[in-house]
């Protein structure tokens, strides 16, 4: 019987390799247009918000993708009309990143074909009953993380 140890790192690599495959498959779509996956990553993440808007500091924790250069990607999606950056109210260093009426045509226009092709790589490999325990099993280890030393 392996040790909780080997359990862990087992399911890690596990879900790592897996997470690793399907954004290799995701970024070789022919969906993307004119911006990038991690570009549309960022479009996602302010249509989500009941605003549409983020600071460009926060926006950098919501992102579901690693982005080092998230400013300069934000100064590529304005010039694109996608989003506008305006100061922020309450800290006039700061800056907040408004998606733009365009901004959200592209990710809607982008999200359904990137939502058939989840569909076809994530539930074409998983049943139902087993995409529903996916997702709270992952849930469950991500909102574990806060409480975890």
């Amino acid at each position: 019987m392996p040790s909780s140890t080997e359990l862990a790192v087992d399911a890690w690599e596990s879900l790592f390799r897996s997470q690793v495959a399907l954004m290799r498959r995701f970024t070789a779509d022919d969906i993307w247009g004119p911006i990038s996956l991690r570009e549309y990553d960022v479009l996602f993440t302010l249509s989500k918000c009941p605003t549409h808007k983020l600071r460009l500091h926060d926006l950098n924790h919501e992102i579901l993708l690693s982005q080092p250069s998230l400013s300069r990607m934000c100064e590529r999606l304005e010039k694109l009309g996608y989003v506008a950056r305006e100061p922020d109210p309450a800290d006039k260093r700061g800056t907040v990143v408004v998606l733009t009426d365009d901004g959200l045509e592209m990710q809607r226009t982008i999200g359904r074909k990137h939502a058939a092709r989840i569909r076809r790589y994530v539930g074409g490999a998983l049943s139902d009953d087993e995409l529903a325990q996916l997702e709270k099993l992952c849930s469950k280890l991500r909102l574990g993380q806060v409480e975890i030393e």
